[in-house]
């Protein structure tokens, strides 16, 4: 297992540890309180809001690059990295603005340095249980938080771009594969889970259509319980049949919301 490294130790070596102009950025959804959340980190040395992201070492699958990135930079583990698109613009990093992150870290490096080149990033996305992720910054950072989507305006570099595609695929996901097994509590409702697809999609869904489609699925399965301590009457609790999601997954679904 690699180990981390100081932020010093990452500039002045890494052209000699990482693989040259690849990098990696994660999009880590949550779902909280009927809002779609992004885990995002507030870096030292600039006054934005980051994605997740880091380098590749040069005898490291990029698979496990990811998974390690993630890890090292929020203290998530054991959650499962989809890929999604590469970013490319050849005006995607401002070689001036790190220069000056630099300089505010005291650190000098040569204008050729590895860091300052154009760098192509790989996008991960990943849907996590909001509940049991505990994030935290890591060394070159001061926060880890969630962040309502639908407040954030602008990221550090190309990030805000990033973001979109992730939410981009993830509503394509929606017609094609289930979600909801890493969003969701064990037990929810029908209006929770509706509401969940609604958020994604950005968009309201006839009740019944959706009840009514959700259920011919069969990934989801109603329970005796219901939901207790509210005004009106108590609506029936859900979870899902894991093997018949699975089978979803590797199958596909048919049709558009």
């Amino acid at each position: 297992m690699k180990q981390e490294t100081s932020i010093k130790d990452t500039i002045l070596k890494g052209g000699k540890l990482f693989m040259p102009s690849l990098s990696l950025d994660c999009v880590i959804f949550g779902f909280h309180e009927n809002e779609l959340k992004v885990l995002l980190l507030k870096m030292k040395s600039a006054d934005a809001w980051a994605l997740p992201g880091g380098f590749i070492y040069k005898d490291e699958h990029i698979e496990e690059a990811a998974t390690r990135v993630l890890r090292e930079r929020t203290g998530i583990q054991d959650i499962f990295l989809r890929q999604f698109h590469v970013f490319g613009h050849p005006k995607r990093a401002d070689k001036k603005f790190h220069l000056n992150m630099l300089k505010k870290d005291g650190i000098s490096v040569e204008k050729d340095n590895w860091l300052l080149q154009r760098f192509i990033t790989v996008g991960y996305y990943a849907l996590v249980d909001f509940a049991v992720v505990i994030p935290e910054p890591d060394h070159s950072s001061i926060a880890c938080e969630w962040h309502d989507l639908h407040t954030i305006r602008e990221l550090f570099m190309d990030h805000k771009a990033i973001l979109d595609k992730a939410l981009e695929t993830l509503r394509l996901q929606l017609n094609h594969e289930p979600i909801g097994y890493n969003l969701l509590p064990t037990k929810f409702t029908m209006p929770e889970i509706q509401k969940l697809y609604e958020t994604i999609l950005d968009k309201q869904l006839d009740r019944r259509n959706f009840q009514r489609r959700i259920l011919s699925f069969g990934f989801i399965k109603r329970l005796k319980e219901t939901r207790k301590g509210g005004a009106h009457k108590a609506p029936y609790l859900y979870s899902f049949d894991l093997k018949k999601y699975k089978k979803a997954l590797q199958e596909g679904l048919q049709g558009a919301w």
